[in-house]
């Protein structure tokens, strides 16, 4: 079975980075030709932990950036350290299980499944349960919905972005499955032109999978290969970066695959509507800090618009 390449994206996780590359080392069974670990200028030892280790069973490529430039444009930095049929990209809060890698690769492997161009994989958290980690391709109306807090209805469930609706015990194919374990072809890869950097984060796999669809390849969800994956666990002090940086992504988004009056439309309502909905709902439920990051988060976003435009013209 031909090998793969992994692609790892580390910014600051700890001793998470660890606990994953110990993982696909036990796990790997030969099917792993490289690793590259490309760090965003993390501010801890995370990346230290791995680098002074010399017992790893495959070759480990080290991308040191001096400044964060997004998981995007990391992920294309660590595409290009590796030659192997299969790419994985990976986060550095999964943990693999015995199959998590050899059950994917014979699933794409087989001749049967060569439209198959991604793959991905059920993902368990700390309690034991299974995510809902596979999407929809996001309309006006579901970003709307979800502007405005509709989508929080029982009955609008299956209207989600995110397929809560579904129980992710089953395979089958799906629009799109979570960048935390991402199994792609390279050769689909290259030729779509991987990520596109200007996504920073967020959303930037959701645009990869458009694409991979769009260029006549399916993507499989496979409830039989697992992977422990942590998820969350970012600290409170940068909950108003991230609200900025999803909001962001989302125009983005919409500039790139809507129509120009739907990504108008929902820029209208992402700056005028949804502010006003996040502030009540943060007062309802009493939380001072939730007010003040959504405020900081829309600061943010007002001032980035113009870049914003710009950005979404090429």
């Amino acid at each position: 079975m031909n090998k793969i390449d992994i692609v790892i994206v580390n910014w600051s996780s700890g001793t998470q980075l660890l606990e994953a590359m110990l993982s696909l080392q036990e796990h790997a069974d030969g099917h792993v030709a490289s690793v590259a670990i490309v760090d965003n200028a993390s501010v801890d030892n995370s990346l230290e932990l791995v680098a002074e280790r010399k017992d790893w069973v495959f070759p480990i490529h080290f991308v040191r950036n001096t400044e964060n430039r997004g998981f995007g444009a990391a992920c294309n930095q660590g595409a290009r350290m590796g030659s192997a049929e299969m790419v994985l990209f990976l986060n550095p809060d999964t943990r693999l299980f015995e199959n998590s890698l050899s059950l994917p690769l014979e699933y794409m492997q087989r001749r049967e499944n060569a439209d198959v161009h991604v793959t991905g994989i059920q993902l368990i958290d700390e309690t034991g349960h299974i995510q809902r980690a596979c999407a929809r391709f996001p309309s006006l109306g579901m970003f709307s919905a979800a502007a405005v807090g509709l989508d929080r209805l029982p009955w609008l469930r299956d209207c989600r972005h995110h397929m809560s609706d579904w129980d992710h015990a089953s395979t089958r194919e799906v629009d799109h499955v979570i960048g935390a374990f991402y199994l792609i072809r390279r050769s689909v890869f290259e030729s779509i032109g991987g990520f596109d950097e200007r996504f920073f984060v967020y959303l930037e796999d959701l645009d990869l999978s458009l694409r991979v669809h769009q260029s006549g390849g399916r993507i499989m969800f496979l409830a039989e290969a697992q992977a422990f994956h942590a998820g969350g666990g970012t600290s409170r002090q940068i909950k108003a970066t991230r609200l900025f940086y999803s909001l962001r992504s989302r125009l983005l988004y919409g500039f790139k695959h809507y129509s120009r009056a739907a990504a108008w439309a929902l820029l209208a309502v992402t700056v005028v509507v949804e502010p006003l909905t996040r502030t009540v709902f943060s007062a309802a439920r009493g939380g001072m800090q939730d007010i003040r990051n959504t405020l900081r988060g829309y600061g943010m976003l007002a001032r980035s618009l113009p870049q914003v435009l710009r950005a979404s013209k090429r």
